[in-house]
């Protein structure tokens, strides 16, 4: 039942952009949804807030000040990565919008399989790898995109540029739409980021 609630998640997520509505979800959990989504959270599929689902990643039910547009789908990127992701995982380009939080310029990229967006654009990532699930919500809102490198705040974390932040997205979910998913190891994820060009204590490197 799990499983079937998790698909049933990421796949309207995935076609609509919108989480399946609640008499959805209670016709495969019934009076067991609640402790469903709270399994399915333990098992850092899901995030929740209140109760009900904030993040599916890469998917968000709310802005976290990413959006992510087809020709026929808008999607909330839970964060820079996992906006960038979302291209990779539904298998269509896509237009990926943010403002930089320092000077609130307009930034823009299409985003597809085929080779990253240019520009001087950075990401920052405020929370190391091994603290991300301490709080995933206040990780994913301080993975932000900044016009450039000068508008970064002083202070920790680890910038990507555009390059490298489209491999760490473009492969990182491969599996998520399919039943009997299973999220990589610690060894798995450490052989992905070296993969990528990610080195460094902030990847646990």
């Amino acid at each position: 039942m799990i499983e079937d609630l998790r698909l049933a998640i990421f796949t309207a997520l995935a076609r609509t952009g919108r989480m399946p509505s609640p008499e959805t979800l209670r016709e495969i959990a019934g009076d067991q949804l609640p402790d469903a989504l709270r399994a399915l959270a333990a098992a850092r599929h899901l995030a929740l807030e209140n109760g009900t689902v904030a993040l599916a990643h890469p998917f968000a039910t709310r802005t976290f000040g990413f959006s992510v547009m087809s020709h026929d789908t808008l999607w909330w990127g839970g964060c820079a990565w996992d906006a960038f992701a979302i291209p990779h995982l539904v298998g269509t380009d896509a237009l990926v919008a943010t403002r930089c939080p320092t000077c609130d310029a307009a930034l823009a990229w299409v985003v597809d399989r085929t080779a990253p967006p240019t520009g001087p654009a950075v990401a920052h990532f405020l929370v190391p790898l091994a603290r991300m699930w301490d709080d995933v919500i206040h990780t994913c809102e301080n993975q932000r995109l900044y016009c450039s490198a000068a508008c970064i705040p002083d202070g920790p974390g680890t910038t990507l540029d555009l390059a490298t932040l489209w491999r760490l997205a473009s492969h990182w979910y491969d599996g998520r739409l399919e039943r009997g998913y299973t999220r990589r190891d610690a060894t798995a994820a450490k052989e992905y980021f070296r993969s990528v060009g990610l080195a460094g204590e902030f990847w646990g490197l």
